[in-house]
């Protein structure tokens, strides 16, 4: 599959999904960043923005993984965004990765964590990049297995993550690319 014909999707956040795009981009991958009204996006290469239409399509998504979560997450207008484009991230992306830190209840951490569940909800291959524990983690659908160096196989993935990104991570995103990719 040429390089060109792949997409990521992300959030253009600071942090984990600009280093995704930004690798996206060195590799000539398309990229589609979910934005919202009042989103200070990190990059500007791909935005779509969400109206509140098409955000309301995560609404009732909301309060089911939060229970399967058992959180509660802030009802703010500008959390119920951040959600809405997580879920439109994962929902369009054969593959998850995700750069955090998986807790003791098999959880991600933050909104984020948000994310990761929706991805198990759905069945998705997903894989977490544990920043504490550095190193990849991939959801059996019953626990996380340690060890494996994944691979985007897919044509449409999605990359997301914390906003506080450590070194090991930004390694371990720009990693990700080289073995699914190749060096540019």
């Amino acid at each position: 599959m040429n390089l060109t014909e792949r997409t990521l999707y992300s959030g253009a956040a600071p942090g984990s999904e600009a280093e995704f795009g930004a690798q996206a981009e060195a590799f000539g991958l398309r990229e589609v960043n979910f934005t919202f009204e009042g989103h200070a996006p990190s990059r500007t290469r791909g935005l779509c923005p969400l109206s509140p239409e098409v955000q309301a399509a995560a609404d009732a998504t909301f309060v089911h993984i939060g229970h399967a979560m058992r959180r509660q997450f802030p009802e703010s207008e500008a959390f119920r965004s951040l959600l809405s484009s997580l879920w439109h991230q994962v929902r369009n992306g054969e593959q998850i990765f995700v750069v955090g830190r998986i807790q003791e209840d098999n959880t991600v951490t933050g909104g984020t964590g948000w994310g990761a569940e929706y991805a198990k909800q759905c069945n998705k291959p997903l894989y977490v990049f544990d920043q504490a524990r550095d190193g990849w983690f991939r959801w059996s659908g019953e626990d996380w297995e340690a060890g494996s160096e994944p691979l985007i196989t897919v044509s449409a993935f999605t990359g997301t993550g914390t906003r506080f990104l450590e070194e090991n991570g930004r390694t371990a995103i720009r990693s990700l690319f080289a073995r699914s990719f190749g060096r540019t």
